[in-house]
């Protein structure tokens, strides 16, 4: 079965969001959605959700899944914010709780911060299944970038979020807690392991040097003939020494701070204090 699929490009964190609708159907999901961030002043915005929002209404569309690939640190999540408005259920990996509990102290979240992955409506395992409406997606477990990296395999698309970018611009980072070169080339393996004519969906681009538009789809082919990274018969010894030495020379994310405490929530902010104010933690020479 092949999906509709319409991306949302966010030009502040280069991220593509996702609306995977059954062609039988107005069943749909949204994957990696985005919640605007200004973190100079602390404000929030939801243009990029109400994008989608208004997509999702205009189209008549029923929201059956708020599919998240992962703990994102580079843009927040607006899961929450579409539940409220769109309805679905909000998935991610199962391997949220590892990531509860690394982040959980980074940011001293204390023992009321819940690190069983509850703010969650499902976690997903390798071999699961889900389904939007007719069209059965699977469940594929990809870590490497994070532990809790999931490929969810729906018809003949794969949406990898930050696993593998576009041909020309390679792979993710392996360098936050949790990371891993080695786990990342096997989980890429598992991809590439797909038909050739697999639909690839990327969860972020960044205009390769000498491509002029920003892309996010390609198939598996094209990544096994031309990943930069992992293409053209790449070995795993090849791609540990070639990532780990770029991962050392790269730096943080704009967005990491805020990303981790409010995505590790299943997007929810932090608990408001008495006055119904909300604040994030900025940990000191932890990152």
């Amino acid at each position: 079965m092949t999906p509709e699929v319409t991306g949302f490009f966010d030009d502040a964190t280069n991220t593509i969001s996702f609306v995977v609708k059954d062609p039988n159907s107005a069943s749909c999901a949204i994957i990696d959605s985005v919640l605007d961030f200004d973190y100079s002043s602390g404000r929030t915005d939801t243009k990029s959700a109400d994008e989608i929002i208004d997509f999702v209404t205009k189209n008549g569309l029923s929201v059956e899944w708020l599919l998240e690939s992962h703990v994102h640190a580079d843009h927040l999540s607006a899961a929450p914010y579409l539940q409220e408005r769109l309805g679905g259920k909000i998935g991610i990996g199962e391997n949220i709780t590892m990531v509860q509990d690394t982040f959980g102290k980074v940011f001293n979240e204390g023992t009321e911060f819940q690190r069983d992955g509850s703010q969650f409506d499902k976690l997903f395992v390798e071999g699961d299944s889900l389904h939007i409406g007719q069209m059965r997606g699977d469940v594929l477990h990809t870590p490497g970038h994070t532990p809790a990296c999931l490929t969810y395999v729906i018809g003949d698309a794969a949406f990898v979020g930050d696993t593998l970018f576009m041909p020309d611009f390679g792979t993710a980072r392996c360098d936050f807690p949790g990371g891993s070169s080695e786990m990342l080339f096997n989980s890429i393996q598992k991809i590439l392991a797909l038909p050739d004519e697999t639909r690839i969906f990327v969860g972020h681009d960044y205009k390769a040097p000498g491509r002029d538009e920003f892309a996010w789809e390609t198939t598996v082919g094209a990544q096994k003939a031309r990943n930069v990274h992992v293409g053209d018969g790449k070995s795993q010894e090849e791609f540990v020494k070639m990532r780990d030495t770029r991962d050392a020379s790269l730096a943080m994310p704009k967005l990491i701070i805020p990303s981790l405490q409010v995505n590790m929530r299943a997007g929810q902010m932090p608990e408001p204090d008495e006055e119904g104010d909300v604040f994030l933690k900025v940990p000191v020479n932890k990152l």
